[in-house]
Formats: structure tokens, sequence, C-alpha cells
């Protein structure tokens, strides 16, 4: 009987640190946290392990509410999924929109911020003006996104779709023609247009609510209400309104509405 007891007491211990239940973000002095390293006024790393923009802002705020250190990781769009389903990060802050299909594969507290696709293109370009406009054009396609797809999949556009690794590859293409515009959300193409300084320019189309998330590991519930939590208390106290006009208020962006996020639910 005494043996059978260990027995029980062993498997049951097995589950709680093993694979039956993921391990909290809550139970980790320091989360470490995938940001963009590519993208100016989201996420872009300055040097020395250094990064900063509004998903870095963002980040830190929600670390210190849950009481937790924070640690740096690049994260490019390619590297988001495999950095929380290898462990190699505890939550993924990089322009992370939320969709049903990755929701199988990874878990998401949030939106953080709702924002809407729209197009960037060179300044002398007169002949796109919406979505619709993108048929028979050559758009940017980042490895690791959707945005490009969505237009041709979702809005039926026959555009065609060029690839590049990150947004600075889209930006040089758009620029030397290799591309006819840039799609993804607006925040992404208003950082890449006030970086760049060459007066690319933005539609203002805005087609395709993009949500947000926080990107981390499947089965965690606790951390994700606690950071649900923090969300809300972001947008409360101020700081969410603080951190878009620091990284935003000049890009011409609409910034008269900012609330809580509905969120997708833990």
């Amino acid at each position: 009987m005494k043996r059978l007891l260990c027995a029980l007491l062993l498997a049951a211990a097995s589950v709680s640190c093993g694979s039956g239940t993921p391990e909290s973000i809550m139970d980790k002095d320091v989360l470490v946290v995938g940001v963009r390293p590519d993208l100016p006024q989201i996420g872009l790393e300055t040097g020395n392990g250094r990064f900063e923009g509004f998903d870095v802002d963002v980040a830190r705020y929600l670390a210190k509410e849950l009481g937790k250190e924070v640690r740096f990781v690049k994260a490019l769009a390619a590297d988001r999924e495999p950095l929380l389903t290898s462990g190699r990060a505890d939550l993924v802050l990089a322009t992370f929109t939320i969709s049903q299909e990755r929701k199988t594969k990874i878990g998401f507290a949030g939106p953080y911020h709702v924002s809407y696709q729209d197009i960037l293109v060179r300044p002398e370009e007169s002949a796109i003006r919406e979505v619709r406009d993108l048929d028979g054009r050559k758009i940017c396609a980042v490895k690791g996104a959707n945005a490009a797809e969505r237009v041709v999949d979702e809005r039926g556009v026959k555009a065609t779709l060029v690839p590049s690794d990150d947004y600075a590859g889209c930006v040089t293409m758009l620029k030397d023609g290799r591309v006819d515009a840039i799609t993804t959300n607006d925040i992404i193409l208003a950082g890449l247009a006030l970086h760049d300084g060459s007066g690319l320019k933005l539609l203002n189309a805005r087609f395709n609510e993009q949500r947000t998330g926080v990107g981390m590991r499947l089965g965690d519930v606790d951390g994700c209400e606690e950071l649900n939590r923090a969300i809300t208390k972001m947008y409360q106290d101020g700081s969410a309104r603080m951190y878009l006009d620091k990284w935003f208020g000049k890009a011409g962006l609409d910034l008269s509405a900012v609330a809580v996020p509905q969120f997708e639910g833990c």
C-alpha cells in the first residue's frame, strides 16, 4: 500500500512538472519576451541587446504589473510561433495578429491593440487608393506574416506576391520598383514611413481589423488572465495612450478612440 501511494504521488508530480500541465508564466521570476528587431516605432534592435518601440514598452509594462523581470529576444515574423512552441520565449509581443489557425498551436492574451490593415505606396503613386486597386500589382509578402495573403485569399484581389525576409526588404523593393505596395498593420506601415523619411505614402485605406495579441504557450489560463488584467489597467491608467502618442503621434494615424480592446478569452 505504501509503495502504491508513493507511485501515485510521483505520477502526480510528473504531470504538474512535465508535459501534462504547461508551466505558467506566473511561476517564473524572469520572462523571456520575443519582440521585433526590424520594425521602427514598434520593435527595433538598437544595439547591445537593447530594443525600443511600442511593443517593447507594452511588454515592460505588463511584466512589471505581473511582478516579473523581463529579458528580450529577437522575434522576426517567421520566428514567433517557433519561439513559443520550443520554449525559447515565454511571451511574444511582435505585431502578432490573433487568428483561429494560430490559436490551434499557441495561446493568446489580449488583444492589447486593435488596428487595421493598410497600404504603403511610393510618394508619386496615384492609381492605388484602396485594396481593390492592388489587382494586377506586385505586393510584398513577408515570410511568416499573412497580411499579403489575406488580400488575395480574403479580398479576392489578383495581386502577385513578392517574398521578403523582412519589412526592410519590402521598403527597398518598394523604392526601387520591384513591388508596387506594402500591406500590413497600419502601425507597422506608419513606423516604416517615419523611419524611411523619403515620403512613402500611407493610404489610410483601413480594411481587415487586426487584433494584436500577446503570444504565449497553450494552456496557461492563469497567466493569460493576469495578462488581460494588466492590459486593462494599461488602458485605464492612460499608459496605452501615452505609448501610442509617443511612437505614432506624428504618423497621421487616428488615435482619437483609445479604449480597452474586447478580449478573446482564455
